[in-house]
């Protein structure tokens, strides 16, 4: 019996989180104030409910360098996009037109230093969707690509 267990620990060690918690996945995201994200890039599956944390380490506040996580529908233009955010800063620099919302698949508050925002959304279907911080001219920098994989 303890080698049928060690057996399936090893086999699992093998297997990459998102096909373990196929349900559910929780993803950490660190952003500082030198305009980076600690992630550039991450997998989940379609229909997987997913939890994302947003910490921003840095210490300046919101106004002076705020910072978000936008994820939008795969072949948005991203400096299209960043353009109608920059004005919107009452609307934690998220475009409130209606073509442009329905590019917008999952967001977080706009953080400043020390703060984190958690918001939670079920997985699109399988393709690459473009994630960014949308505080104005941050989306150079501050880019990446949520995988959405299929369902087993």
């Amino acid at each position: 019996m303890i080698r049928k267990f060690i057996a399936t620990l090893a086999v699992a060690a093998m297997v990459p989180a998102t096909a373990l918690t196929a349900g559910e996945v929780t993803i950490k995201i660190d952003s500082n104030d030198q305009m980076q994200f600690d992630k550039k890039a991450f997998e989940v599956v379609e229909g997987q409910k997913v939890t994302l944390i947003l910490t921003h380490s840095g210490q300046l506040p919101v106004a002076a360098m705020g910072h978000n996580v936008a994820i939008l529908k795969p072949g948005t233009n991203i400096p299209e996009f960043a353009m109608k955010c920059a004005p919107m800063a009452a609307n934690d620099y998220l475009p409130d037109d209606e073509e442009s919302k329905k590019l917008i698949i999952a967001a977080t508050k706009m953080l400043g230093g020390g703060e984190t925002d958690t918001i939670t959304f079920t997985a699109p279907a399988a393709g690459e969707y473009p994630f960014l911080c949308t505080f104005p001219g941050h989306f150079a920098m501050m880019q990446g690509v949520m995988t959405v994989k299929p369902k087993p």
